[in-house]
C-alpha cells in the first residue's frame, strides 16, 4: 500500500471517533509538571528542504530530548472497541505506542504515536510535554537502522469534544509526525483534552 494510501486509510478508519482516550477510570495523582501546554508554531520549512520520504520500517525508539524520553521498544496499536487509539496500559505508561494502521515515520503522510501524560499510579512517558516547544527535535529510531528526525512545527491543545481530526489524520504531502497525549485538569478521573506535537522530517 503507498503512503498516500495508507494516510487515506488512516483518515477515513479514525473519522468520528478520533481523540485520544486516556484515563483509567481512576483518578491520577496529579503531580509533576502541569497537563497544559502554550500553543506555538514554529516557520514552516522552506518546500525546496523536504527531504526524501523514507521506506517503510517500523519504529523501534523515541527519543524527545526536550521533555527527558528516551523509550523502547515501541508498542503497535490499533483502534480500541469505541473508534479511538489503543493506548499503552497503565503497566506500560513509561512506553509510547504507533498507530500501525498508518505509515511508518519516515513515510509520506502523517505517522502517529501515542503516549500517557499520566495513569492512576502517576506521572507517565509523557509527564513534561509541557517543555517541548517549536523547534526541537522527536528523533524516532527504526527496525532497518535509521533514524528519522522530526522538528516540532506546532504544538496544540485541543479538547477531544472538538479534536482536528481532517488537521491531525489528513493527508500530507511530505513526511510527518504526530504525538498525540493527554491534557487539561482532571475531570472525574480523565483529562478533557488532547495534546498534540506536530512535526516534520529533517533532511
Amino acid at each position: 500500500m503507498s503512503s498516500h494510501r495508507a494516510a487515506a486509510v488512516l483518515f477515513t478508519l479514525l473519522t468520528g471517533a478520533v481523540a485520544l482516550g486516556c484515563g483509567s477510570g481512576n483518578e491520577p495523582k496529579p503531580s509533576g509538571p502541569p497537563a497544559d501546554v502554550r500553543p506555538t508554531t514554529a516557520a514552516p520549512a522552506s518546500s525546496a528542504a523536504d527531504p526524501r520520504p523514507m521506506a517503510a520500517s517500523r519504529p523501534v525508539r523515541v527519543r524527545i530530548p526536550s521533555a527527558g524520553v528516551d523509550t523502547q521498544p515501541v508498542m503497535a496499536l490499533g483502534l480500541a472497541a469505541d473508534g479511538t487509539i489503543e493506548v499503552p496500559s497503565v503497566a506500560q505508561a513509561d512506553r509510547i505506542g504507533w498507530y500501525d494502521k498508518g505509515v511508518t515515520p519516515g513515510e509520506t503522510g502523517p505517522a502517529v504515536l501515542v503516549g500517557h501524560f499520566d495513569t492512576a499510579k502517576g506521572p507517565a512517558v509523557m509527564k513534561n510535554v509541557s517543555r517541548v516547544e517549536a523547534g526541537d527535535t522527536i528523533s524516532v529510531s527504526r527496525a532497518d537502522g535509521t533514524t528519522a528526525d522530526f522538528r516540532v512545527r506546532e504544538i496544540e491543545q485541543a479538547s477531544k469534544k472538538t479534536f482536528p481530526t481532517e488537521k491531525v489524520y489528513g493527508n500530507t504531502v511530505r513526511p510527518e509526525l504526530r504525538l498525540i497525549t493527554c491534557g487539561g485538569n482532571l475531570t472525574e478521573g480523565h483529562r478533557p483534552d488532547n495534546i498534540i506535537l506536530y512535526a516534520d522530517l529533517l533532511a
